[in-house]
């Protein structure tokens, strides 16, 4: 079975209110089990638009993946994020 994957690219509008996603998001987080691999860290964008940090979190397959998404754990998170940050995401299953 093929892993799950969030890759998440945000740009942070308030800096100050940000932490409180990422605290409100630790219940969905440890619920699906989450196993983050790339969180922020040094890049390099040699095409396309950049956003200020990248995230990628691994899940045990696609349907996790999904799942935590769309869990009510994660939904209060989620609007606390939208409020705060910009954000391209994608829910993704692995090769």
């Amino acid at each position: 079975m093929s892993k799950g994957y969030w890759v998440v690219r945000v740009s942070i509008r308030d800096t100050e209110t940000y932490p409180s996603y990422l605290a409100a998001a630790r219940p969905a987080f440890e619920k699906f089990r989450a196993k983050f691999l790339v969180r922020g860290g040094r890049y390099t964008a040699p095409e396309g638009i950049a956003r200020d940090r990248n995230v990628v979190v691994e899940f045990k397959d696609y349907d996790t993946a999904l799942a935590c998404y769309q869990s009510p754990e994660y939904g209060v998170a989620r609007n606390i994020r939208i409020a705060n940050a910009d954000a391209d995401f994608l829910i993704v299953e692995g090769a």
